[in-house]
C-alpha cells in the first residue's frame, strides 16, 4: 500500500436528469456583478520601537525617511547624524471591499524592505494608503503582531517562521468609501462568471429569463448582459433577485495531479477508452565488495611495483518480477481505473505516471491538470 497520501473526490456521473436535484446552485455561487469587487490599498511606513533588530545605518531610505518624519514635528536633523537600528521601513498592503463606508477598519499587513532583522515589538507610524488610481483610501497605525522571533547571541542563531512579516488587526482607517462600479441609474447590468463557460453561461441566460423576468444575452463564455425594462427603484431588491436565481453549471470532465504532494482529484464524469495497462519492475542491485591481495614471499627489490592491492569484486543481481496487467473497458471512469490500480497495490506514483500515459494514448476524456 502506497505512503503517499491519495485523495480521489468522486461528483456525480454526468446525467441531465440529475441536474435539478444535485447540481443545482445560486446564480451568485458562480458569478458576481460586475463593478463590485476588492481594491489593493499599499503604502508606505516607519515601524519603530524594535530592540535594535531594524535597518542599519547603510538603509540611507530609512535614515532619510525618519529625518523627513521629525521634521513634521519641528524636529530638524541632518540624516547623516542618525545612527539608530530601532526602525525599518515597511510596506504596508491590504483590501479595501465593496461597500467599505467612512470609519471601517481594515486588517493591514506589514513587510520590511530593508536589512531588519525582526519586527517584533514594534509599532507602526501613522501611514496612508493609496489605491491603484493613487487617491488616498485609509490610515494605517497600530503596534504589529509577529509570529515568529529571531534571537542572536554570542555567535548563535535561531529564527522561526518570517520574523520582517507582521499584520496589525483592524489597523487600517477607511477615509474614503470604496469606488463602486455600479450605475445606479442604469438599465443595464453585467453578471461575471467565476468560470467561463459557453453552456453555463447559456443556461444561465435562459434562468434569468425564466425565474427572474428580465431580459439577458451572452455576451461571451464569461458574460451575461441584463437589461431591464427600466431603470430599477430599488438596485439592490434587483441584484438580489438576480443573484439568487437558481442555474445548474455544467461541468468540465477533469483530472487534476499534483506531482508534489502524490494527490489526485477527479470528478465522476471524466470517462475513459477501452485501454489496457501493463506495468512491471526492474530491479538491478549491484553489490560491491573489497578484498585484499597480498603477494606471496618476501619483497627483496622495492623497485618493482609489487605491493598489496585492494580488488573489488561486484555482484549484479537482476530480478524482473511479473508484468501486472490491468484491463479496463471503454466508458469507465477514472475512479474505477484507479480502483483497479490499486488491487494490484500500485503506488501513487505509479498511477500518477499511468494517467499522464492515458493522456498521451487518447484515452483519457478530459482535461488533465498537472500541478
Amino acid at each position: 500500500m502506497s505512503r503517499s497520501l491519495f485523495i480521489l473526490l468522486v461528483a456525480l456521473s454526468f446525467c441531465p436528469a440529475a441536474w435539478a436535484d444535485s447540481g443545482s446552485v445560486r446564480l451568485k455561487e458562480i458569478a458576481r456583478v460586475e463593478g463590485v469587487r476588492d481594491n489593493a490599498l499599499t503604502g508606505y511606513g516607519l515601524v519603530v520601537g524594535l530592540a535594535g533588530t531594524g535597518d542599519s545605518g547603510r538603509n540611507r531610505l530609512t535614515v532619510q525617511s525618519v529625518a523627513n518624519e521629525l521634521s513634521h514635528f519641528g524636529v530638524n536633523i541632518s540624516p547623516d547624524d542618525l545612527n539608530s537600528r530601532n526602525v525599518a521601513a515597511v510596506m504596508v498592503t491590504s483590501t479595501l471591499p465593496p461597500f467599505a463606508e467612512s470609519g471601517q477598519k481594515l486588517d493591514i499587513s506589514v513587510s520590511s524592505i530593508g536589512d531588519a532583522r525582526s519586527l517584533s515589538g514594534g509599532i507602526l507610524l501613522e501611514t496612508p494608503l493609496d489605491g491603484p488610481d493613487g487617491r488616498l483610501y485609509a490610515l494605517a497605525q497600530g503596534p504589529l503582531s509577529v509570529g515568529g522571533y529571531e534571537v542572536r547571541a554570542f555567535g548563535s542563531f535561531d529564527q522561526k517562521n518570517h520574523p520582517t512579516v507582521g499584520r496589525v488587526p483592524n489597523g487600517a482607517l477607511v477615509e474614503r468609501e470604496a469606488p463602486l462600479g455600479l450605475d445606479s441609474g442604469g438599465r443595464t447590468l453585467d453578471v461575471l462568471l467565476y468560470q467561463p463557460d459557453f453552456t453555463t453561461a447559456e443556461r444561465v441566460v435562459e434562468s434569468l429569463r425564466r425565474n427572474a423576468g428580465v431580459d439577458a444575452v451572452a455576451e461571451h463564455a464569461g458574460k451575461i448582459r441584463v437589461t431591464f425594462a427600466s431603470p430599477p427603484h430599488d438596485l439592490v431588491r434587483a441584484i438580489s433577485m438576480i443573484e439568487n436565481v437558481q442555474v445548474t453549471p455544467d461541468q468540465v470532465a477533469r483530472v487534476v495531479v499534483n506531482e508534489r504532494t502524490g494527490t489526485v482529484v477527479s470528478g465522476g464524469d471524466v470517462r475513459l477508452g477501452a485501454v489496457t495497462i501493463s506495468q512491471g519492475d526492474l530491479r538491478i542491485i549491484v553489490q560491491t565488495r573489497y578484498q585484499v591481495s597480498q603477494p606471496d614471499g618476501v619483497l627483496v627489490d622495492p623497485s618493482r611495483n609489487i605491493a598489496t592491492a585492494v580488488v573489488p569484486q561486484a555482484n549484479i543481481n537482476v530480478q524482473e518480477p511479473d508484468a501486472r496487467l490491468v484491463s479496463i473497458p471503454g466508458g469507465a471512469t477514472v475512479a474505477d481505473l484507479v480502483g483497479a490500480l490499486r488491487a494490484v497495490h500500485l503506488s501513487t506514483r505509479d498511477v500518477i505516471t499511468i494517467l499522464q500515459s492515458i493522456k498521451d494514448a487518447g484515452a483519457l476524456r478530459g482535461e488533465l491538470i498537472i500541478q
